[in-house]
Formats: structure tokens, C-alpha cells, sequence
């Protein structure tokens, strides 16, 4: 549990690009999930975001064999969504419907169908984390 009276609030951003093949973007998405694993398990608030090419990950991490596939399902329950913006153009918006995922769209960004707005989060208190 969190120090402090008030728990902590954390948005992690996954934005790190599965396509990239590199170790890179594998690194920076099992950061991003093991320090939401953190923030939940010490019973801070936390959200999960895919953004930008990190959209793409919705579909690698639904595969049993992946190497971050159970740390992915021991935060499951905080992934608030994709972008739905960015779903579109980097092509991830079928298989996030299929995962079961909310498209965010509360920031309406021209000529896109919006995206999640980390403007409202900061308002709520959360501090945005990107990998």
C-alpha cells in the first residue's frame, strides 16, 4: 500500500512499436507493464494506455507463448484502452475489438476519431508514464 494517505496515481503509456523487432520495444513494454504490476500491487491507482504504435501490441500480447504474455494477464484488469485514433492508422483497431478493449476517443484531434486525452488525466491526478 501507498505511503501516503492518498494513493498514488499512475498512467502508464505504451507507445513502443512490437513491428520494430527490436529489444528495445519489448523492454519498454515489460517496464511499462511491471510498473503498473507495481503500482497495483502496493494498491495504487493505475491505468494502462496503447498508443501511437503501441497499439499493436493488443494483438502479440493475447498470444499465450509471448514472453510478457502473463505479466500482460496479471494487469489485464488495468488496461483502461487503445487509442482509437491511433488504432486506425497504425491498423490494430480490429484486433483491439476483438481483445475486448475500449477505442478512448476523449480528445478529439482533427480529422482522427480522437484519442485518449492525457489532459484529463493529469486533471484527475495521475502522473503519465511513457515506455
Amino acid at each position: 500500500m501507498s505511503t501516503s494517505q492518498n494513493p498514488l496515481k499512475a498512467a502508464i503509456v505504451i507507445l513502443s512499436d512490437p513491428r520494430s523487432g527490436s529489444e528495445e520495444a519489448l523492454g519498454r513494454l515489460f517496464n511499462g507493464l511491471a510498473t503498473a504490476y507495481d503500482y497495483k500491487h502496493r494498491g495504487d491507482e493505475v491505468t494502462i494506455l496503447f498508443q501511437g504504435t503501441g497499439t499493436r501490441w493488443v494483438e502479440e500480447l493475447g498470444k499465450p507463448d509471448h514472453p510478457v504474455h502473463d505479466l500482460f494477464q496479471a494487469v489485464v484488469d488495468k488496461v483502461a484502452g487503445v487509442s482509437c485514433g491511433c488504432a486506425d492508422v497504425f491498423g490494430a483497431t480490429e484486433e483491439a475489438e476483438t481483445a475486448g478493449f475500449d477505442l478512448i476517443k476523449d480528445n478529439a484531434v482533427p480529422n482522427t476519431k480522437g484519442l485518449p486525452s492525457l489532459h484529463r488525466l493529469v486533471s484527475d491526478g495521475y502522473a503519465i508514464l511513457t515506455f
